[in-house]
């Protein structure tokens, strides 16, 4: 039945991939807090006016993606289907624009409704900070070191390629904006129907297209570059050198761009050729203008977002999963024994495994299959002396062991 199979674009998460999301996480989390970043976690769910207003009413993901109904109370509600609004909605309502400058960092599920495929998911997971009332180039070269360090520690950082590129400031942008519709719309008949549309409401975003043909078109196109002010130049060459004086090499990329008018200056990916069409493994920008956007007041803004599925799929090394101490009662009357000594383990921090059913040979049958690294039987005998037989399921080696002497001698399997 259709109703007992997940929705499709979502997974569940077992435990082997469980553990390899959790490793992502807990190494980007502990160096967001190296870098000073303090964790922010806001709801699943907003007003969708949050989203509607920060990604634009005509961007893809408003109008084809987001997962919006209506509650009990009559309000529309959406599924975040990015972390960026909610953290500016919350500098707003919160009152939190008193204590800036602010370095958040996030980690949770959002949500939208794409094509599913290698790396893309409806509900999917992401990795994200933000640095809320910096305006220096200091702080757009302080997200991207902390990515290339994550990404570092991660084992992924060789497998990635930075792309930058400068949206320039206002001026600069309205002046490429005019030149790139007026180029663009002299081929208007040959544009992608999306590239049409764009034109008309967000042509910046042309710059992004998929489409071949469209490509073909803009490779002739004028280049943002030529447009930029002085002072956009020159806090683009602080990013660059920053970034050199640091040792992370990049590309420059002049078709990268963010189509919206709160974002300017520096944008960025981190990019592989080893997930297949889902290159952009992390992505972010600076966003100026998005908090006055959505009625706070002026505040300068930078940061990324990293799937977590997809860094998941370029980690290798993920720590293993600890091997058990199997705890075996082989006896009558040893049941309650093996309980109180398994707990007892457990408590002096050692990962134990309890033998549930089953003669001797099924439960350390089962003890080799969850590959536990020693076994503590307790038998009719072993319960008369007060002691237990520890075997090292690696060595074969058996000796026994007083129950008060166990968890000081099974310390050094853990």
């Amino acid at each position: 039945m259709s109703s007992l199979q997940p929705v499709r674009g979502t997974h569940d998460i077992l435990p082997d991939d469980s553990r390899r999301h959790r490793h992502v996480v807990d190494v980007a989390r502990a160096i967001a807090e190296r870098y000073g970043f303090g964790e922010i976690s806001t709801p699943i769910f907003e007003f969708t006016e949050v989203f509607a207003r920060t990604l634009g009413e005509t961007s893809d993901i408003v109008t084809k993606e987001m997962y919006t109904f209506r509650d009990r109370g009559g309000d529309e509600i959406t599924l975040r289907p990015e972390g960026t609004a909610g953290i500016a909605r919350a500098l707003i309502s919160g009152g939190l624009a008193q204590d800036l400058p602010l370095k958040f960092f996030y980690a949770g599920p959002m949500f939208r409704y794409e094509r599913p495929q290698k790396g893309r998911l409806r509900q999917f997971h992401q990795f994200g900070v933000e640095i809320l009332g910096v305006a220096s180039p200091q702080a757009d070269i302080e997200v991207i070191a902390l990515a290339a360090n994550i990404l570092e520690s991660l084992g992924a950082l060789a497998k990635t390629t930075l792309e930058i590129n400068t949206l320039g400031d206002r001026e600069s942008r309205d002046a490429y904006r005019k030149v790139l519709v007026d180029y663009a719309s002299a081929h208007n008949a040959k544009l992608s129907e999306d590239s049409r549309t764009r034109l008309e409401k967000n042509p910046l975003r042309i710059l992004d297209s998929k489409d071949e043909g469209d490509k073909a078109i803009l490779r002739n196109a004028p280049m943002f570059p030529d447009y930029l002010t002085a002072a956009a130049r020159d806090f683009f060459a602080e990013v660059r050198d920053g970034l050199k004086a640091v040792g992370i090499a990049f590309v420059e990329n002049p078709r990268l761009v963010r189509g919206l008018d709160y974002y300017c200056h520096t944008a960025f990916e981190f990019t592989t050729e080893h997930l297949g069409a889902q290159g952009t493994v992390l992505a972010g920008g600076r966003y100026d203008g998005l908090v006055s956007a959505m009625g706070g007041r002026e505040t300068p803004g930078v940061g990324w977002a990293a799937g977590i599925e997809r860094l998941s799929m370029l980690v290798t090394d993920v720590p293993p999963k600890p091997r058990p101490i199997a705890v075996i009662p082989a006896g009558n009357g040893a049941a309650g024994e093996a309980l109180r000594l398994a707990e007892e383990l457990r408590r002096a921090g050692l990962v134990v495994e309890l033998g549930y059913s089953g003669n001797l040979a099924k439960r350390m049958k089962r003890a080799n299959k969850i590959n536990a690294r020693a076994a503590v039987i307790l038998g009719e005998d072993e319960m008369s002396r007060g002691a237990a037989t520890v075997r090292d399921l690696d060595s074969g080696d058996e000796s026994q062991v007083p129950f008060a002497a166990l968890a000081g001698l099974l310390a050094a399997f853990r």
